[in-house]
């Protein structure tokens, strides 16, 4: 089973997204900023990260740069944010994100995003 790592702050925002992953059969971990999902990623790999922008302590341009200077291996990370300039974007970008979606994505539009990027074919 997929392991998926939701980074966000807000508790409704995680269980939004641990509800669509965990319906399509992931295994879905949750931290509430950037620090802890680092200490997740210590604990284990992930196969992908969901990572929000904003957030205490350590945000999600600042996880993503840690985690891509790390000598792990690495998986792919969709930024999802309610930011949505293309500066944003490319912030996202050059901090490590393979994709960026804006908040909120659609239940199919995220799971069409995680699949493609863990290298699974559509729903059956």
């Amino acid at each position: 089973m997929k392991r998926i790592l939701v980074i966000d702050d807000a508790a409704t925002v995680r269980l939004y997204h641990r509800e669509i992953l965990e319906a399509a059969g992931f295994e879905v971990s949750e931290a509430i900023n950037g620090l802890e999902a680092l200490e997740r990623v210590a604990e284990g790999p992930f196969d992908l990260y969901l990572v929000d922008i904003n957030m205490p302590k350590l945000d999600g341009y600042g996880f993503l740069r840690e985690l891509r200077g790390r000598d792990i291996p690495q998986a792919p990370a969709i930024m999802i944010s309610t930011e949505a300039e293309e500066s944003d974007q490319r912030r996202g970008f050059e901090s490590g994100a393979n994709l960026y979606l804006v908040k909120p994505a659609r239940p199919d539009q995220l799971l069409a995003h995680v699949r493609l990027l863990l290298g699974e074919g559509p729903a059956s």
